[in-house]
């Protein structure tokens, strides 16, 4: 009988030290939305990781990048499905805080990505330097208004740490730097192409003289040079953020002056690749700040420039 039970016990730690090899690992990649070609860049770059390290990911992401709520849900869902680790863009640096500490609590590490959240239960966060990147805005901004002007605004919205970090950027430098620069106004467009439509004629309403806008996001962006565009406003200088097919032909044209361009498909590999580190047990950064860069007429064909603006879309296939 006590052998018996020696070979069961053998047994059972063989199976088990199988089921270990066997085991494939589940990142789960939370976007703020994914309608945006931000989105789907990143969900290539974390599709590309997948594939070459052997990892199913799971992209679950809001409809929409205002739903807190939604997004704390798909928190919880890949929790209960015990995936082996997340990677989350948060929508609010504070509503999104719980998700990240219940995962932590149950031993499921989280990597944070694009913005950041109020807690230091995540593992390592794989953002750009968006502080940074805004002050390049000011900076691009400045320089074709010749030192002066008036500018404005339009920004994403309250509480989303990755935009607020940009507009904080271009407010400072525009402060500290050029006095003779004067933002005149600034309004939420609420992640929305339409409200941010809205905003930016009510901008350009309540200021005839207008020289300037800096645009903090995509949606912003879009919203932006369309009121430019129904205006007839050529001599408004924009400066925007992100990149696509849209805003690349009216950089072309010359409505929008230059983009404050990310790299999303490097930061959605990344983060899939830190996760991985962790569970193999390797020491990870708290922090991977990845460097924007200003894109204008001049520079958006350079081979190097290409490669970061058209990544290869094929691993969502």
């Amino acid at each position: 009988m006590l052998i018996s039970r020696y070979v069961l016990a053998s047994l059972a730690l063989i199976a088990l030290a199988g089921c270990h090899r066997d085991h494939r690992r589940t990142v789960a990649v939370i976007p703020k939305g994914s309608s945006h070609l931000y989105w789907q860049s990143v969900h290539a770059g974390a599709a590309k990781a997948g594939k070459e390290l052997n990892v199913d990911i799971v992209w679950d992401g809001p409809p929409g990048e205002t739903d807190y709520a939604g997004q704390l849900q798909i928190i919880d869902a890949m929790i209960n499905r015990h995936v082996d680790a997340i990677a989350l863009a948060p929508i609010d640096r504070k509503a999104m805080v719980s998700g990240v500490d219940r995962a932590a609590s149950q031993h499921i590490p989280v990597i944070i990505f694009d913005s950041a959240v109020d807690t230091g239960s995540y593992v390592s966060m794989v953002a750009t330097d968006n502080y940074k990147a805004g002050q390049l805005g000011a900076e691009r901004l400045a320089k074709i208004l010749g030192g002066k002007g008036n500018v404005a605004m339009v920004k994403v919205q309250p509480g989303a740490a990755s935009t607020e970090a940009r507009e904080k950027g271009f407010e400072d430098v525009m402060a500290k730097e050029y006095p003779d620069i004067h933002i005149v106004d600034a309004r939420f467009g609420m992640a929305d192409v339409a409200k941010s439509l809205t905003v930016s004629e009510n901008i350009l309403t309540a200021h005839p003289d207008l020289d300037g806008i800096f645009a903090s996001n995509e949606s912003s962006t879009m919203g932006a040079v369309q009121a430019l565009k129904s205006r007839h406003g050529e001599h408004v200088k924009l400066v925007g953020f992100d990149w696509s097919p849209a805003l690349a032909a009216d950089l072309k044209s010359g409505l929008i002056d230059s983009l404050v361009v990310q790299d999303p498909f490097k930061m959605g590999y990344l983060s899939v690749v830190t996760a991985i580190d962790k569970l193999n047990g390797k020491a990870v950064p708290k922090s991977q700040p990845l460097p924007a860069r200003v894109v204008d007429r001049n520079n958006m064909n350079d081979p190097d420039v290409q490669a970061q603006i058209n990544p290869d879309m094929k691993y969502l296939q």
